[in-house]
């Protein structure tokens, strides 16, 4: 099973790793959500659609939709 943005717990980090670039809006590639780029969910909506993340320090919304189709690799933090 992959893991995508949509399955991103909040205040979790990720790498964003393969999307099909057919799926994902031309707005969200120019505001930085390219493969190798780090990802954080911030925010869930009430109803638990849109989702609010920090891409590469721009804070952008995208719908469930969209996210559960763009990979990622969560990082672990090392915590003491």
């Amino acid at each position: 099973m992959q893991t995508t943005i949509h399955s991103l717990k909040k205040g979790e980090q990720a790498i964003i790793k393969d999307f099909d670039i057919e799926v994902v809006p031309l707005k969200l590639l120019e505001m930085g959500c390219l493969p190798g780029n780090m990802v954080e969910l911030l925010q869930i909506a009430p109803f638990g659609d849109p989702l609010f993340l920090n891409i590469n320090g721009s804070h952008v919304a995208i719908r469930v939709e969209t996210a559960k189709q763009i990979e990622v690799d969560i990082i672990k933090l090392n915590l003491w």
